[in-house]
């Protein structure tokens, strides 16, 4: 199923069970090193999908379903912005944002300094269901949470400043795994918001990926529609490859540079060497392209 303006999801469907995989695979991540997400299992388990919850829990093993591309790709991703997020905290950056907050604990599991505030984005059903399962589970968030229920594409800064967020203090934003999930002109859009809400000294975290080169796509396609027909074949079926957006877009790195924002980062495959995992091995879906950068205004 193609995206489409206005389609909406939970946690259970569409974009947002993405979130739900990506907990799953942050789980499974869990149980070996890098990383430490005491959350995902439990919040997958709250989901009810009997396959993802054997998946977060180790009762199924992982095979091919969270295959080793993913497991330590999401330690890297898990701990890229667990760093950035604490290094904003130590430089005094006491409010932050997390875009499309998904089943992400970092409000609970991250040690914040006192005072911090930290925001989260999300469609009102997966805010809720976060919400409702986490107090269900007896946490307690480590900072002052916040949430703005909000879809990304509509006016996000307003529910954001409504939920109290103040564009004059320095601010530490994650744009987390939602780019390519966006249409090209609302990446834009965001990141051109993020921009004009930031005070000096604002950060910025995302990953920039380059534009494909001809037949790059073609590619990606079919080995998401590959992945696609294995956990189908398990009874969980979700079309990876329409929840995309694809064709040229600005990359992120070079677009928010132009926005004034001094950008740097890091490869991917570098990143896998700095936390002392495997090479990455080629999957088909230019992961090996990706930069994880970081940008302050």
């Amino acid at each position: 199923m193609s995206r489409y303006d206005g389609d909406s999801w939970d946690e259970t469907s569409g974009v947002g069970a993405t979130a739900t995989l990506a907990a799953v695979a942050r789980a499974v991540a869990s149980r070996e090193d890098v990383i430490d997400d005491p959350f995902a299992a439990p919040l997958v388990r709250a989901v009810g999908v009997g396959l993802l919850t054997r998946l977060a829990t180790g009762e199924t093993a992982p095979g091919e379903l969270v295959g080793r591309g993913a497991i330590d790709g999401a330690k890297v991703r898990t701990r890229f912005y667990d760093d950035f997020f604490l290094d904003a905290a130590g430089a005094g950056r006491t409010q932050a944002v997390i875009l499309a907050s998904g089943l992400d604990s970092r409000a609970y599991r991250l040690p914040w300094p006192a005072g911090t505030v930290v925001y989260e984005v999300d469609q009102p059903r997966v805010a809720e269901f976060k919400t409702r399962t986490m107090a269900g589970l007896g946490a307690v968030p480590t900072a002052e949470r916040r949430v703005a229920a909000v879809d990304l594409r509509d006016d996000w800064a307003g529910a954001l400043c409504a939920a109290g967020f103040d564009s004059g203090l320095p601010t530490a934003w994650s744009a987390e795994g939602l780019l390519g999930y966006l249409p090209p002109e609302a990446q834009d859009r965001l990141l051109d918001t993020i921009t004009r809400l930031s005070a000096p000294g604002s950060r910025v975290a995302t990953e920039s990926r380059p534009n494909p080169r001809p037949g790059e796509e073609e590619r990606t396609k079919a080995s998401l529609d590959r992945i696609s027909a294995r956990w189908r074949e398990h009874g969980f079926d979700l079309d990876h490859a329409g929840l995309r957006y694809f064709g040229p877009r600005n990359e992120a790195a070079p677009y928010l540079a132009g926005l004034g924002w001094t950008v740097t980062g890091n490869s991917v495959r570098d990143l896998f060497a700095a936390y002392g995992l495997p090479p990455l091995a080629d999957d088909g879906l230019r992961m090996g392209g990706v930069r994880y950068v970081t940008g302050i205004r």
